[in-house]
């Protein structure tokens, strides 16, 4: 009888080095697994065993994870059922997880791919075989636990003695041989930015000032050769630029301070003052927002002639303000609670536009919201169906009373206005059986960000600048131009957001990014329907 012919098995190999060292030489650590693992084939060739001519080498990368360029090629050659069987020269060469190590093995036995490691002998189809294998695989995510604890531990106890251990390089400095040391012309620039803060006493305003003088962030080359950096300081970095202790020659390591290395750019009084003068501004921003009352307080009343008065909620580290009415209980029809910010930017834009048409206001339009509402706006007066402004004007000279006054220049305002039936109102969400529930978060911040920029293309148009307009708001310019495309919102989808019948998870980002120019394509978008 003729000899049975074995079956043909294409064999991949797989070689993994954890880091970059000696891989520039003519023989690394990559050819000697790999030479073993081909010798290994060959010993099989009369099991039908056959090389494919496919390499799968990974030079300077950790087996912690999966996420490796010619692992995931492998794993896509598995998938295609290009490979019979997976030879290693060590189980750890593979991966060095215990939970990555049974996802690979569940994908090889899914498309029938056997798997060797040519220096440990196991065998995956026994219980005792797989109990070896998991036992091999439990010591090498030991050691790998190990190694990563003794290399935080060394960054500890560098970091501690004041130490560089790596990372990116402060503007100022630059790491020579493993070292930190000044570039002159750098540290100038970091002295200057900690000068002109003391001077002008505003993140914001530093920020806008560097701009103008050309002073840019540090430039950085990564390993793939792309460089960042190069650009226009923001507020954010600013302000960290400003808190690092790295200037003075300190390292911070978890909140502990320890003396460094490195030859220190500024002078302590300066770090000093800086400091102060960053946990003064902190500390009035937050009393300002606090104590800042709302602007339609003492002027907003219903139908009925019930004062409505400002209150707030936090949710989630987001802080949400309503005007509510003093009646405990509330007639059918009748409004119990508003959103605020909705609310005050409708009636910011009525009186500005208001007396834009009117022309007879012999003094300029007062740039803030509060002067505004202070000296225009009478009294409020909110309805199921609009609101009603009562607007007066001051008189020059003064010399009627103030009641006359009053009574002689009132001016009525009617705003169309209709109650969100998406409103929450003692914890209950109402909206309409066929609509999808949008959360009232969301939807006020919908409508808060598009009066917002209603009001911002209003300035534009009276010439003010977007780094004007972002330094009033206390944003970034970027965050200005993000948003103000949204003015230009159709009012049917706006209706559409109040009555809640827009899709639920409609974001203020997705509607900024891809909004249309026209407003039909805007609502087929949306999906609003007539």
């Amino acid at each position: 009888m003729n000899n049975a012919v074995p079956k043909l098995a294409r064999c991949a190999v797989y070689t993994r080095k954890s880091t970059e060292h000696n891989l520039d030489l003519a023989f690394t650590s990559l050819d000697a697994q790999r030479e073993a693992c081909e010798a290994y084939i060959r010993s099989q060739a009369g099991e039908g065993w056959r090389l494919v001519p496919d390499h799968y080498d990974d030079g300077g990368l950790s087996g912690a994870s999966l996420d490796r360029p010619a692992l995931q090629a492998l794993l896509a050659a598995v998938r295609a059922r290009k490979v019979d069987v997976v030879v290693v020269y060590k189980v750890d060469r593979l991966t060095r997880s215990l939970a990555d190590f049974a996802k690979l093995i569940e994908l090889f036995e899914a498309h029938a791919v056997s798997f060797v490691s040519v220096t440990q002998s196991f065998n995956t189809t026994s219980s005792m075989g797989r109990l070896t294998l998991n036992i091999l695989l439990s010591f090498a995510q030991f050691e790998r636990e190990v190694i990563g604890e003794r290399v935080r531990d060394k960054i500890a106890a560098s970091k501690r003695k004041g130490i560089w251990v790596g990372g990116p390089v402060p503007l100022g400095y630059t790491a020579v041989a493993k070292k930190i040391v000044v570039v002159p012309a750098a540290a100038e620039t970091v002295r200057t930015i900690f000068t002109r803060y003391l001077e002008l006493g505003s993140v914001q305003a530093l920020a806008q000032d560097l701009d103008r003088s050309g002073i840019r962030s540090k430039e950085r080359k990564l390993a793939t050769g792309h460089i960042i950096g190069g650009v226009a300081f923001g507020v954010g970095a600013l302000a960290y630029l400003l808190r690092n202790r790295f200037y003075v020659g300190e390292v911070v390591y978890r909140g502990e301070t320890f003396r460094g290395h490195h030859e220190p750019i500024l002078d302590p009084a300066l770090f000093a003052a800086v400091q102060e003068k960053l946990s003064t501004q902190a500390v009035a921003r937050r009393c300002r927002l606090r104590g800042a009352p709302a602007l339609l307080a003492g002027r907003l009343f219903d139908e009925q002639g019930h004062r409505m008065t400002p209150t707030h909620t936090n949710k989630k580290g987001v802080r949400y303000s309503y005007y509510v009415s003093a009646l405990r209980t509330h007639a059918p029809g009748s409004i119990g609670r508003v959103p605020a910010p909705e609310l005050e930017a409708m009636v910011l834009d009525a009186i500005r536009r208001h007396l834009q048409g009117d022309g007879t206001d012999p003094q300029p339009i007062p740039e803030t919201d509060r002067e505004l509402i202070d000296r225009h706006l009478q009294r409020v007066t909110l309805s199921a169906r609009e609101v009603t402004l009562h607007l007066c004007k001051e008189v020059a000279g003064g010399e009627a009373g103030e009641d006359e006054t009053f009574a002689a220049l009132e001016t009525t305002v009617a705003i169309p206005w209709a109650v969100p039936t998406a409103a929450p109102l003692k914890g209950i969400v109402h909206v309409p059986a066929h609509n999808t529930p949008m959360k009232p978060g969301r939807r006020e911040g919908l409508l808060t960000a598009i009066a917002k920029a209603r009001k911002w293309i209003t300035d534009i148009e009276r010439g003010h600048s977007f780094a004007a307009i972002a330094g009033r708001e206390g944003k970034a310019e970027r965050h200005i131009r993000h948003l103000v495309p949204l003015a230009f919102v159709s009012p049917r989808i706006i209706t559409a957001i109040m009555d809640g019948t827009v899709p639920a998870g409609l974001t203020v980002t997705a509607l900024a990014v891809r909004l249309p120019y026209s407003w039909a394509e805007q609502e087929q978008w949306i999906s609003i329907r007539q």
